[in-house]
């Protein structure tokens, strides 16, 4: 693998991604003490509405000075780049080419006898939750939830797949924690296929505080029986150091901030929820969700917790447009779709995709949402634009879907049961319970068969004015010192 100078590198832990951050003027320290109540994630949450910078909090209310909360570590383009070892003002066409060439060359982890998660280790009747920091989100949450920028590791047990996901927990008591990953979703799958039907406990960890790009890993959309460590020490570029669990066979980044190893039982539910989740609103009511308890709890001597506080443009939207968006290019493309990009905006919470493809009509936009619904349909809707629309220019694509999109013939719709996404807020309460729901493609692209000098050519310079004259409307335009 080619060394590149260590300012270009990616951070390799969490600290190192902060030191960065700190230098780029993309993270802001606060040493006045500040309530876990509300009022911490609320400056988290006030920052992603505005597009500012990460916190760090150095004195929180109620915990002793070890103890230090950041949030938000991704949740602007700027802050991804310094991920990725890039300039901060990187172009986010450019982060998703760096994302898709690092995902196609995987670097295996590699398993270490210790690490700085190990520094302290509190186990079996010692273990209480609330000896951690961990923020009460939102007004009106079920309570306070410790996996909200975490990664969760998970076996499967039948095989060697081990998965790293992205999945909220609440805390119920002093050792117990109510979760929610979907039925849909990898943990669940895992849940329901190997330990339930069997009456097993399945051990989980949760990390926190690793770098950066392991938890975009966890977060990723990633195939099922991929191994997300792979998939983090590719985008790293440096394999990822994995150690022990203390009380499972798990392996966890030796990086990590805390760890918390518990056992999902097969057997039994507590309630969970409310939570305000990342479409943007809060999420459902209480309910049934599986139960966990504490086995463990190791972290390092200064630990620093790690909180996404969830909702519009949080740091789910950066993960998951980059993540969700190169997946589903890669699927498209298996399936023989002429797909040239795909982007999915952060603004749409991840509810929303737009595909440019190379020749365009019904016939493609119906087989794009038909793929993109066949396991299940975490986005509703799938803008379809021709090549020459720049999928990461909004304001292209909405001229595109508003002159181009017929209102009758150019809307796709597919309807399906048992899939759909639960924390669609369109949904009614009894379309989540049976996750019952819908997605519909609008066919934003000239039908194929319509000849040349019948297609309407848009009114702009690049199309509408001959090579030479957009030349020299250029070269005036830069003479006259204009941008």
């Amino acid at each position: 693998m080619e060394e590149r100078p260590l300012a270009q590198q990616a951070p390799q832990d969490f600290r190192s991604f902060l030191a960065v951050t700190r230098a780029s003027g993309d993270l802001v320290a606060i040493d006045q003490e500040v309530d876990w109540d509300q009022e911490l994630a609320g400056i988290g949450r006030l920052s992603c509405e505005r597009n500012g910078p990460a916190f760090l909090f150095n004195n929180v209310k109620d915990y002793a000075p070890q103890w230090r909360v950041a949030t938000n570590p991704i949740a602007t383009w700027r802050r991804m780049a310094i991920a990725f070892g890039l300039p901060a003002d990187t172009p986010v066409p450019r982060l998703y080419e760096t994302y898709a060439a690092r995902e196609s060359r995987p670097v295996p982890p590699v398993l270490v006898k210790d690490g700085p998660c190990k520094e302290v280790i509190v186990a079996g009747d010692r273990v209480d939750l609330f000896d951690l920091p961990v923020p009460m989100v939102h007004e009106g949450d079920g309570g306070r939830y410790v996996g909200t920028w975490d990664l969760v590791v998970s076996k499967d047990a039948k095989s060697d797949w081990v998965n790293w996901g992205m999945y909220r927990f609440m805390i119920h008591n002093e050792k117990l924690m109510t979760g929610f990953p979907r039925p849909t979703s990898h943990l669940g799958k895992m849940l329901l296929d190997g330990y339930v039907p069997n009456g097993k406990p399945m051990p989980i960890a949760i990390a926190m505080g690793c770098d950066p790009l392991s938890h975009l890993a966890a977060a990723a959309t990633f195939r099922i029986g991929g191994n997300e460590a792979d998939l983090a020490g590719g985008l790293r570029e440096r394999p990822v150091e994995l150690v022990k669990c203390e009380t499972s066979d798990l392996y966890v980044p030796a990086s990590a901030e805390v760890v918390i190893e518990a056992e999902v039982y097969p057997d039994r539910v507590n309630q969970e929820g409310p939570y305000g989740e990342y479409p943007g609103y809060r999420s459902g009511e209480m309910g049934n969700s599986i139960c966990a308890r504490v086995t463990a709890i190791t972290r390092r001597r200064d630990p620093i917790w790690t909180l996404d506080t969830t909702g519009f443009m949080d740091s789910s939207a950066t993960t998951t447009s980059i993540t969700g968006a190169i997946a589903i290019q890669r699927r498209l493309e298996a399936n023989g779709v002429p797909v040239k990009a795909v982007y999915v905006p952060p603004e749409g919470a991840v509810h929303l995709a737009i595909v440019s493809v190379r020749r365009g009509g019904a016939e493609v936009a119906q087989k794009i949402v038909n793929i993109l619904t066949v396991r299940r349909a975490l986005i509703s809707k799938i803008v379809v634009v021709d090549e020459d629309v720049d999928v990461f220019n909004i304001s292209a694509v909405l001229h595109a879907f508003a002159t181009k999109c017929h209102p009758a013939r150019g809307i796709h719709v597919v309807r399906y049961e048992g899939k759909a996404n639960t924390l669609t807020p369109a949904y009614t309460q009894e379309e989540r319970v049976t996750r019952t729901g819908a997605s519909v493609a609008f066919d934003s692209t000239w039908p194929p068969e319509w000849p040349a000098d019948a297609t309407p050519v848009r009114a702009t310079l690049d199309s509408m004015y001959s090579p030479d004259v957009q030349r020299r409307v250029l070269e005036r335009w830069r003479s006259l010192g204009l941008q």
